[in-house]
């Protein structure tokens, strides 16, 4: 009998209360395999951030949202782009709607939201520590920071099916899907009411960093402990920014997704607090490659209460679909890509033509042909392959292999650079310095 009255509380221990996730509540959903990319097609996602209401946890990192395609809408942009590089695929992006969550016992929750189709991968933007050293040394660590982009995209994870997608890129035409870590960002219409269920399991303690070696990227910072006064708060955008339209003054809000505790673990700061702040800088993309660049921080953190607190704040990452870089101030800009190993491997495969060094020995032909074909498909793929084997001229082949060569180039070094811009929910961790002050006092409830 002890046992049986016991049971119950030691039940209700593990499980995590009943809940409203309210209206507006953003929903970033990632595909953790590649889909096929047509109308109707089944897509099963996990979301990348757990989700609080009035402080608890409703719904874990990782539990499951399904949904499906319902549209595929053309990208013209894209489209033309890969005719001139001799790829005729009509491209399009696909429009998803998520329509359920899945609990960990299997029950399905179903809520409303609008369509989707800015899909994308979500890539974190670490703050690295201050510049240290003078000009040559930071000028240094600029040209390290561009070579690790070119190192990463032939030694990290997922090398195979890169070269793979490279590949299907030089035929004239071939399938679309969408790729494994592409995100959405939804926002929920109308209230959702969340069934108890069971605690999630403690995610495992990761291991502790190692100095990352010279070509791998910085690790992210460790958070501060909230008893140093400062706080790491993961917010959610309010307004969209960008290098283009932002202006410098331009007021800015983002609302706190997850609530802070103290040590003592009484609550600092609320799910649902307002951080206000503004931009700091905003510079549009240029010609040559030079990209936009944008600045904001936060001086205001405004409590459901309506008691405003005064911080210092430091942009110390974010979630965006575009690859920026974020310096030791918290300042966007774009991150470098790729700028010189494709260029230089085109070229090399461009030049392979002109190198006819057997003059009329006999077997040279097929050699000669074997070139030529290498040199096409620097410029147009395929196509270029098939064209430059069947007119025999290393000439024209090396002419369209330096088209190739020259398109690379002007993409990466003459045209505008990238726009910094942060969509509307776009997730970002901010650091406070640490405060003199007396810490929030714990909100009373009603």
């Amino acid at each position: 009998m002890l046992f049986a009255f016991a049971l119950p509380p030691a039940t209700l221990l593990c499980q995590t209360g009943p809940g409203t996730v309210p209206a507006g509540t953003p929903l970033t959903i990632t595909v953790e395999r590649n889909t096929p990319m047509r109308a109707g097609e089944p897509v099963s996602g996990r979301l990348l951030y757990p989700i609080y209401a009035d402080n608890k946890l409703l719904l874990p990192r990782g539990t499951v949202v399904s949904g499906e395609v319902v549209a595929l809408r053309p990208d013209h942009g894209r489209r033309v782009r890969a005719i001139m590089g001799g790829d005729f695929t009509p491209f399009h992006t696909p429009a998803v709607h998520f329509t359920g969550i899945e609990l960990a016992d299997g029950r399905t929750v179903p809520f409303a939201s609008g369509t989707a189709a800015d899909g994308a991968p979500v890539y974190r933007a670490v703050a690295p520590p201050a510049a240290k050293g003078g000009f040559v040394r930071q000028l240094f660590d600029a040209g390290l920071d561009a070579g690790r982009s070119d190192i990463a995209l032939y030694i990290t994870p997922g090398k195979e099916d890169r070269l793979l997608q490279f590949v299907y890129g030089r035929l004239p035409y071939h399938p679309q899907r969408i790729e494994k870590g592409t995100s959405w960002t939804v926002e929920t219409t109308g209230p959702v009411e969340v069934p108890a269920q069971a605690a999630p399991a403690r995610e495992p303690q990761k291991p502790a960093a190692r100095k990352p070696r010279l070509w791998e990227e910085r690790a992210e910072a460790a958070a501060a402990p909230n008893n140093s006064g400062a706080w790491i708060v993961q917010a959610n955008l309010e307004d969209a920014l960008s290098s283009e339209s932002s202006s410098k003054g331009q007021a800015i809000h983002a609302v706190v997704a997850e609530p802070i505790f103290n040590a003592d673990h009484s609550l600092a700061v609320p799910q649902g607090a307002t951080l206000v702040g503004t931009v700091m800088r905003a510079k549009p993309a240029r010609r040559f490659g030079r990209s936009g660049v944008l600045s904001f921080s936060f001086s205001q953190i405004v409590l459901p209460s309506t008691e405003t607190q005064t911080v210092q704040t430091r942009l110390t990452g974010a979630d965006t679909a575009e690859q920026i870089a974020l310096n030791s101030e918290g300042q966007a800009q774009a991150k470098p890509r790729d700028k010189i190993s494709v260029p230089f491997i085109l070229a090399m495969l461009a030049s392979r033509p002109l190198d006819q060094d057997c003059g009329h020995q006999s077997g040279c032909n097929g050699n000669s042909a074997g070139k030529n074909g290498l040199g096409g498909a620097a410029g147009l793929g395929l196509v270029g392959t098939v064209v430059s084997m069947a007119g025999g001229s290393p000439y024209a082949a090396a002419g369209i292999g330096y088209w190739g060569t020259a398109r690379a180039f002007y993409y990466r070094w003459i045209a505008r650079g990238q726009t910094i811009a942060f969509a509307r929910d776009t997730r970002i961790v901010v650091e406070t310095t640490p405060r003199r002050s007396a810490p929030i006092k714990p909100i009373a409830h009603q």
